[in-house]
Parts: structure tokens; sequence; C-alpha cells
């Protein structure tokens, strides 16, 4: 009995090894789920449309009773979508607001409805009541400035409650550090648009930020330059650890690429540029990024990073058009880069839409709008 008892005891401990293993569910091996007839996910994945007839879809907001709202850019419009069945399906989608300057910034606080312009946002109170008339605005600033370029924004509320508005560079390249700071930067405010004040500068042009799940650092995506070539310089996700950091626009790009007319400048500052977490493709237009917290995807999934690539413009073969996943190990460092969702890009000539935002709903579901095909799709997991 002196042996039978540690050999038990062994079994019982690898019985429940196993048993708690098997409750971290892995991602289901097999060849990938094709939706719609071109997009494709891991197994066990599905794509679906949630709403179509949503013209330049970009930001999106969760309010109250459901309802979606919806920014765009090029059509100056906000929409509500409205799933009245709660089936994934929307109903209706109606044109709440329009004539507005790229538009694409929406935010929802407290039954009130936050838009951004390029140089103004604005706050229209007890929307989930009023969506189906014409709202009444109230301004909280018109203080931004009013170049478009990378003028359109992202806009989200933060832990904190302050609001959180990022202001892009006027251009391709240039410096704006010493006329006007603001510009390249990721800004906040209070909610009627007072303290406004800058997070972190050394930023081209964010349409993508969230909040990590355990640490509550700020995580974002940024654009990188054009005209240095096909595969230079790279794309960025990035993540804010203190007050007043820099991340390198215009000097520094990526990890060690220096900028060919600010780079010398940049070298000679004493600034301690703050690296990327993660060099996402060149060109490849990242923008909505979210981390997931859901209980319907595979465990694995968990505090993952998702991305939307919009896709490249001026590369002699195009990239991104997909959403793509940056992967952390235990101490949170990025140990790997890749597709999640694929099939925007069929060829050179063939584009089936754009990804833009991303944003999860309560049963652990993506919703994922997509300006150039003007719907939203959802991504469920059955698997």
């Amino acid at each position: 009995m002196k042996k039978l008892f540690p050999l038990l005891l062994f079994t019982l401990i690898l019985i429940t090894a196993c048993e708690n293993k098997d409750t971290a569910i892995p991602e289901k091996n097999g060849p990938p789920s094709l939706s719609l007839g071109f997009l494709e996910a891991p197994a066990g994945f599905e794509v679906s449309i949630f709403a179509e007839g949503v013209k330049n879809a970009r930001q999106m907001a969760l309010g109250g009773d459901g309802i979606l709202y919806v920014g765009s850019r090029r059509e100056g419009k906000v929409y509500a979508v409205i799933d009245k069945n709660n089936d994934f399906k929307a109903d209706s989608v109606y044109t709440i607001i329009e004539g507005l300057r790229l538009p694409n910034g929406v935010a929802y606080k407290d039954g009130s409805l936050f838009v951004a312009e390029v140089s103004k946002i604005w706050r229209f109170d007890n929307i989930n009541e009023n969506y189906a008339s014409t709202p009444t605005p109230e301004l909280v600033t018109d203080q931004l400035p009013t170049e478009g370029h990378h003028g359109w924004k992202y806009i989200a509320f933060g832990p904190d409650g302050k609001l959180y508005v990022p202001v892009g560079a006027p251009c391709n390249v240039c410096n704006h550090e010493e006329d006007n700071p603001v510009f390249s930067t990721l800004t906040r405010m209070d909610a009627d648009g007072s303290n406004h004040e800058i997070v972190a500068k050394g930023i081209r042009n964010t349409v993508g930020f969230t909040w990590h799940p355990e640490t509550g650092n700020i995580w974002f995506t940024d654009n990188g330059r054009d005209w240095m070539g096909d595969d230079i310089p790279p794309c960025e996700l990035n993540e804010i650890t203190g007050e007043g950091q820099h991340f390198g626009f215009p000097y520094l790009h990526g990890n060690d690429v220096w900028d060919p007319e600010f780079g010398e400048a940049g070298k000679s500052l004493s600034v301690d540029f703050k690296k990327p977490v993660q060099e996402l493709g060149a060109h490849v237009a990242p923008l909505g990024i979210i981390f997931y917290t859901g209980e319907m995807f595979p465990t694995i999934y968990k505090n993952r990073a998702l991305i939307a690539e919009h896709g490249s413009w001026n590369r002699s073969e195009k990239v991104g058009y997909l959403i793509s996943q940056v992967i952390f190990d235990n101490d949170g460092n990025a140990v790997d880069y890749k597709p999640f969702i694929t099939g925007w890009k069929q060829g050179e000539e063939d584009i089936k839409g754009r990804p833009v935002a991303i944003l999860q709903l309560e049963d652990g579901s993506l919703l994922i709008s997509d300006d150039a095909a003007g719907k939203i799709y959802r991504v469920s997991y059955s698997g």
C-alpha cells in the first residue's frame, strides 16, 4: 500500500491537470472558415453581415437600447443602426446628422453622443430618444486645428472620464512642434471641452486607440509616412506608459528608421523616443484596435490585440485590407503578428472592402465597419 498511494496521488494530479488544461479552449484546428464567399477566418469563426447601406462607415459607438452610432468621413454623416429584434441583423439605418466635415469620430457617454469634425466636437443629448428626428447640437469645442490633411478623428472616453482626441500631422511628413505643438499628438479634455491638454507627442496620425484591460495603459496604432519605398517605414502599434512620451514623428519611424529630412535634427535632440511595441507592415494603414476581452472566442484570444488594417494606397503591390492580431507572452511582450481575418483583397484590382473600426459586443462577438463597402460585419465563434 505504501507504493500504491504515491501512484494514485500522481494519477489524480495528472487527471486534474488535464482537466484544467481542457478548460482553456484551444484554437480550432482545420481549414479556415469561409464567410460571405470571400472572407477567411480561423476554423470555427463565422463572418456575417450585421448592416448594409451604411455608406462610408467608420468609427462605431454603442449607445443605449442597443443602438449603434456610426460616423463617416467623405459622406459627412452620422448614422443610427437599429437592431430591433436583437438578432444581430440591422432592421434600419437612419441618417441622424449630415453636412459635417469629416465626422469620423463618435463616442457615447451618459445618454449623449459626441461627434468629432475636423476642428469641432459636438454633443447631442438624449440621443437614444431623439435619433429619429434631427437632434439638437451642443458645441463642446471649436478650438481644434482646421487643416483637413489627417484631420479626421477617432475619439473615445477613457476610464478617467475624459474625452481623448488625436490631432494628426497636417502633411505626409513635417515638423510643427514649435509653431503649433498640438499637431502630431494625442490630447484629452473634459466632457465640456475644458482643460484640453497633450497626453503624448510624436504621433503622425492615430485613428484607433484603446485601453489595455489589465494595465490600463493607452495603446494606439499609428500610420507610417509615405514615399520612402514599398517596405519602409513600418506602421506601428504603441503603448503609452507615462506622461509626455514622444513616439518619434517626424524624426524616427519604427524602431530604427531615421527620416531622410528630419532624422538628423532628431538625433541632436535630448529626447528618448518611445519605440513601438510591434512594428506593423509598411503602408498597411492600421486604424481601429481592440483587446479582446469577451467569452465567446477561445480563451487563447483573451487580451490579444486585433487591428483593422485599412490597406495601402500608394504601394506597387497592395497590402493590408485585413484584420490582424498581435499575440503576447505572459509578460506582455509581443511575440507574433499575423492575420486574423483576410479576404477583402482578392487581387490587385479586386478589393471587396476596407476594414476601419472594431467594436466588441456584450455577447463577445465583434462588429467591423467597412467604409468602402458601406457595411458592418459581425464576427462570431461557434467552434
